[in-house]
């Protein structure tokens, strides 16, 4: 067949339908990491949505950069005392951080909208 594509090889197991690559071993996102810049802008929102009514604070509009995602994340987590996650390009906070998380953002010289 022409234009058809494998999704699984025996050896490798699943495929990226992306770039071809075993899917353990992607580059499609190992090649997405953006420079983080000198002066950053991130906003800040509360989703319920799609949460079973529980509030997540969302620092949005970040670089997509995984190592510092993953830092800020472990640094506002730290500062709140609660959970939260890294989700592509943003850091998702449990419950209600906004008034935490603002003074703390904006002590480090962002612009925090939201």
């Amino acid at each position: 067949m022409s234009g058809s594509r494998s999704v699984y090889e025996t050896g490798k197991g699943r495929l990226c339908p992306k770039c071809g690559w075993p899917a353990d071993d992607c580059h499609c996102s190992k090649g997405a990491t953006e420079a983080v810049p000198a002066k950053l802008r991130c906003v800040l929102r509360l989703e319920k949505k799609g949460r079973a009514g529980k509030a997540v604070t969302v620092v949005a509009e970040l670089p997509r950069n995984q190592g510092f995602l993953a830092a800020l994340a472990a640094e506002l987590k730290r500062a709140c005392g609660t959970g939260g996650t890294v989700a592509e390009a943003a850091v998702e906070i449990q419950g209600d951080q906004r008034d935490r998380l603002r003074p703390l953002l904006a002590a480090k010289g962002w612009v925090v909208r939201g």
